[in-house]
Parts: C-alpha cells; sequence; structure tokens
C-alpha cells in the first residue's frame, strides 16, 4: 500500500519525527473492520453512513475495487497518518490480493489529519498527487466548514470518477 496526507491545519510545525517499527504489537490497537464504513470517530450520521454504505458498495460490485472509510480519535502509537493508514489497510486486507486494489481513507478529526492509502494497483491510476490534491482542493475545505460528511463523499466521488 501506498499513501499521501492532508492535513486541514493551516500552517506545519515541522518536528523531527522517528519511525519505529512497532509490528505485532501495532497490529493489535487497529480497531475490527464493522463494514466498508468504520465511523469510530462519529462523523456520521445514520443516514449520511447509509448513503455512503450505497456508494462504495455499488462501486466494489461494479469494478470489485474496494474503497474503505475510518474514521477515527487516535493514530497512536503512530506520528504518521500515512504510514498508519498503510498498515491499517495492509492489515485489514483492503482490496483483493490478486489486483492489489484498495483504497482507504482515515480521518482524524482530533488530529486534523486524514490520509489516503492506496493498493499498488491502485497507485498506477489514482497516483499520490491525484490523492493530495483530492484531500487538498475537495475534502479539507469542506472539513473546514465542518462538513466532515460533504469532504468525504465529494473525495469519494472525485476519486471513483479518476480511478478509470
Amino acid at each position: 500500500m501506498l499513501s499521501c496526507k492532508g492535513s486541514a491545519q493551516e500552517t506545519e510545525s515541522k518536528k523531527p519525527t522517528t519511525e519505529i517499527d512497532f509490528s505485532e504489537t501495532v497490529k493489535s490497537t487497529f480497531p475490527k473492520p464493522i463494514g466498508i464504513i468504520n465511523d469510530y470517530g462519529k462523523i456520521f450520521s445514520e443516514s449520511q453512513n447509509t448513503e455512503l454504505s450505497k456508494v462504495l458498495y455499488d462501486y466494489d460490485i461494479e469494478t470489485t475495487r474496494q474503497i474503505v472509510i475510518i474514521t477515527i480519535d487516535s493514530i497512536k502509537p503512530y506520528n504518521n497518518i500515512q504510514k498508519y493508514a498503510t498498515d491499517l489497510a495492509n492489515n485489514w486486507g483492503v482490496g483483493t490480493a490478486e489486483k492489489n486494489n484498495g483504497l482507504t481513507i482515515v480521518v482524524c478529526n482530533p488530529c486534523r489529519q486524514i490520509g489516503i492509502a492506496t493498493g499498488l494497483g491502485t497507485e498506477l491510476i489514482l497516483t499520490d498527487e491525484i490523492c493530495k490534491e483530492v484531500i487538498e482542493k475537495t475534502i479539507i475545505p469542506e472539513f473546514k466548514n465542518g462538513e466532515f460528511y460533504n469532504g468525504i463523499k465529494n473525495g469519494v466521488t472525485e476519486l471513483i470518477a479518476k480511478w478509470k
């Protein structure tokens, strides 16, 4: 899995970070998947969850490409949402193994960060640059207005349109 990252903060503080391989310990810290929408951060209403789930399930059935959305309150013990999204997607097995065609969107509202992890097959079409552009131009402007559902829905719609 490859990933790109967006941050809803106006300015980024550059802090030196040390990447640590948590391997087996971290795997146990990931939440269990509950479906195609995993709203642990409770940012979607029930009707929003249902509407977005239908879009994602229909897309999966039509194309065999799987998009999974996770909202969470913390990425600990990680410091980097990109790494978290990639490791979570690999741990959950998002997409088909043969085509490596998964796409995972992780939103950490308290962290004010979003990461998109793509399978290697997905990366051939949805490059890091495309994912970053969707995050910065489509998703984050809605997030800044408190419209988390619209940001994710519009971002997913744009990613699907580009994933041809």
